[in-house]
C-alpha cells in the first residue's frame, strides 16, 4: 500500500505523510464511533426503560431506529459537502457535533428529549461512514479498496464485540447517561487525533459544484447504473436483518433466554463472528474476487437462516443454538458488507463524495426501516427475527440477480465482458 501525501493538509505546516496502518486505524476510529453510540447502550435498555418511564419495552428499539434513520438521512447531505470543501473540514465538524450530542443524550430529562439527542447525534454521525468510504475511494479501487475496506472492518469491529461489555461495565459503577459521556470523551480523542494526522484525499479536479444540478446528476448516475444500484438495494437489505438483531437482540437474552446478565458476552461472540469473517474476507478477496465472496456468502445466509426458523420450532429452544446459528448467519454478514458496498462504489470514482453520500442514504434508510419493523414484531420468541432474516436474504439475493443479469459467482475479467467493475 502506497503512502498518502497531500499538499493540502495545512496551511500552517508542512505536508503530512500519512502510513497506511494508521490510516486504518484512525477511518475504523472513526466508522467505530457509530458502533459505539449503538452497540454500548444495548445493556442500558432496562435502566432507561425506568428512569424515563417508558411503558412499551418494544418502544426502547426507537433509541436504535431513530439514530439510523438520522445516519440515512444526514448521509444524503455529507457527500455533495465533502465533493465541494474537502473531506477533512467536513469530517472534523461532524466529529464536533457527535461530541456535543453524546453530552445532550448524558442530560436527557425525558424520553422524547432523549429520542431527539440520538437522531441529532445520527445526523452527526453520518459523515463518518459516508466519508471513510470517501476517502478509501480516493486512494483505491476494484479488488484492493474491497480489502482495505474489509481490514478497516476488522479492527472497527472490536468495538461491537466490546462496547456492550464497556457498558455493562459502565452501569456497574454508574448510571446509563455515563455510557453517553463515554462516548463523546472517545469523539474528542478521534477529533484530536484527526486534526493533527488527517490529510485532505480530495483531488483538486474531483471538486465539484454544490448545487442542486449537480448533485442529483451524480445521484441519477447511482440510481440508473444497474451494478450500483442492485448491489446497494442488497446490501440495505441485509443490513436490515443486521439492524434487526440489534433492535431485537436485548430483548431476546432477557425476554425469551432470561439470560439478561450474560448478553453482553453473547453480543461479543456474534460481533466476533463478524469480526473473524471480515479478516478472512480481506486474506482473500483480492485471490478469489469480492462477487465470489458475497455471492457465496449470500446463499449461505438464506439457508442458515432457514435453520435459525427451524430451531425456533423447538420448544424451549436451546440458547447454545440460537447463539450458534445467530453467530454464523452474522458472520454471512461480515463477508458481503465490505465487498457488496466496494462492487456497489467501483463504477463511480469521479464523484465518489455524492455516489458514497447517496448509497449511505438508500442502504441506511431501507436498513433502519427493515430492521424497525423486525424488531417491532418482537413478541417473546426468536421467530420474527428469523423470519425477517430469511425474507431480507431472498431479496438481497433478487437485487444481486438483477444487478448481475442474473450470472452469479461471476468475476470480470473471467468472462467474455471485461467491462463491469471488480
Amino acid at each position: 500500500m502506497q503512502q498518502i501525501e497531500t499538499p493540502e493538509i495545512r496551511a500552517d505546516r508542512r505536508p503530512i505523510a500519512l502510513g497506511p496502518r494508521e490510516m486504518i486505524a484512525m477511518m475504523a476510529s472513526m466508522m467505530a464511533l457509530n458502533a459505539l453510540a449503538i452497540d454500548a447502550m444495548l445493556p442500558a435498555f432496562p435502566a432507561i426503560r425506568d428512569a424515563l418511564n417508558i411503558p412499551n419495552a418494544n418502544d426502547t428499539q426507537f433509541l436504535i431506529s431513530s439514530y439510523f434513520l438520522a445516519v440515512g438521512i444526514g448521509s444524503l447531505v455529507y457527500g455533495p459537502l465533502a465533493d465541494r470543501f474537502g473531506r477533512r473540514p467536513v469530517l472534523l465538524s461532524c466529529l464536533s457535533f457527535y461530541l456535543i450530542f453524546a453530552l445532550g443524550c448524558a442530560f436527557s430529562p425525558s424520553f422524547e428529549f432523549l429520542l431527539a439527542m440520538r437522531f441529532a447525534q445520527g445526523l452527526a454521525a453520518a459523515a463518518l461512514g459516508v466519508l471513510v468510504v470517501s476517502v478509501i475511494r480516493d486512494l483505491f479501487d476494484g479488488d484492493a479498496m474491497a480489502r482495505l475496506m474489509s481490514m478497516i472492518f476488522i479492527v472497527f469491529m472490536a468495538v461491537p464485540v466490546l462496547a456492550p461489555t464497556i457498558g455493562q461495565l459502565i452501569l456497574y459503577v454508574a448510571e446509563w447517561r455515563f455510557i453517553f459521556i463515554f462516548m463523546a470523551v472517545m469523539a474528542a480523542i478521534v477529533f484530536g487525533w484527526a486534526y493533527l494526522r488527517l490529510p485532505e484525499t480530495l483531488h483538486p479536479e474531483n471538486v465539484r459544484l454544490l448545487d442542486l444540478v449537480t448533485i442529483t446528476q451524480s445521484w441519477k448516475m447511482v440510481i440508473f447504473n444497474r451494478i450500483g444500484l442492485g448491489y446497494i438495494v442488497a446490501s440495505g437489505v441485509v443490513m436490515g436483518a443486521l439492524f434487526g438483531f440489534l433492535n431485537s437482540s436485548q430483548q431476546i437474552f432477557d425476554k425469551v433466554f432470561n439470560a439478561a446478565d450474560i448478553f453482553p458476552y453473547a453480543f461479543a461472540a456474534v460481533a466476533g463472528a463478524m469480526a473473524i469473517s471480515n479478516f478472512f474476507n480481506s486474506r482473500i478477496v483480492e485471490r478469489i474476487g469480492a462477487r465470489r465472496v458475497s455471492h457465496s456468502a449470500l446463499v449461505m445466509f438464506i439457508i442458515l437462516s432457514l435453520g435459525q426458523i427451524l430451531a425456533g420450532q423447538i420448544p424451549d429452544e436451546p440458547m447454545l443454538i440460537f447463539l450458534v446459528l445467530i453467530a454464523l448467519n452474522m458472520s454471512m454478514v461480515g463477508f458481503t458488507g465490505a465487498n457488496f458496498g466496494s462492487i456497489a462504489m467501483q463504477p463511480f470514482g469521479e464523484v465518489a463524495g455524492a455516489a458514497s453520500s447517496f448509497q449511505a442514504f438508500v442502504r441506511t434508510i431501507l436498513g433502519a426501516v427493515i430492521g424497525a419493523v423486525v424488531g417491532q414484531f418482537f413478541n417473546g420468541t426468536t421467530l420474527p427475527m428469523s423470519q425477517g432474516f430469511l425474507v431480507c436474504g431472498v431479496i438481497a439475493l433478487i437485487a444481486v440477480l438483477f444487478a448481475e443479469k442474473g450470472k452469479l459467482f461471476q468475476r470480470p475479467g473471467t468472462t467474455k465482458s471485461t467491462s463491469s467493475p471488480r
